[in-house]
């Protein structure tokens, strides 16, 4: 009536569910997080973040460092170098402090941003001819 579950199908559920970690409301951390997963900070982290997953700072989290991930929405205060390899969000109650590196960027009205911002894919060249009929680039 139950079968044996196969030692394949074990790794394989391990392999596709991404591990989710918080940081709690109260909670401070000092130091570097490495991880695969999504991370959640509902605290203070001081350090840096790496992740390949999803980053959610809740509306009490505080990051100062460096923040490295995948994808990224920010509804708390964050003083940091931000590097989000597709979206960065800011809610509306976000306070963003540093400079951004991000594919694509949405803001909610009511965040706060003050720093840098680069994003999307860079520049495409323009080619005029001048005078002479020779081709000269133009940048943007």
């Amino acid at each position: 009536m139950f079968s044996k579950p196969s030692p394949n199908m074990a790794q394989t559920n391990e392999k596709s569910s991404g591990a989710v970690n918080a940081i709690g409301k109260g909670s401070m951390v000092k130091g570097d997080i490495i991880t695969d997963g999504d991370l959640r900070i509902d605290g203070t982290l001081k350090g840096t973040i790496r992740t390949q997953g999803r980053l959610v700072l809740g509306e009490t989290g505080l990051i100062e460092g460096e923040i490295i991930c995948q994808n990224a929405l920010i509804a708390g205060t964050v003083k940091a170098k931000i590097q989000v390899s597709e979206l960065l969000s800011l809610r509306a109650n976000a306070n963003l402090h540093g400079d951004i590196i991000t594919n694509k960027l949405s803001v909610e009205p009511g965040a706060n941003f003050t720093g840098s911002c680069s994003m999307g894919a860079a520049v495409k060249n323009i080619k005029t001819t001048d005078t002479n009929g020779k081709a000269q680039e133009k940048t943007a």
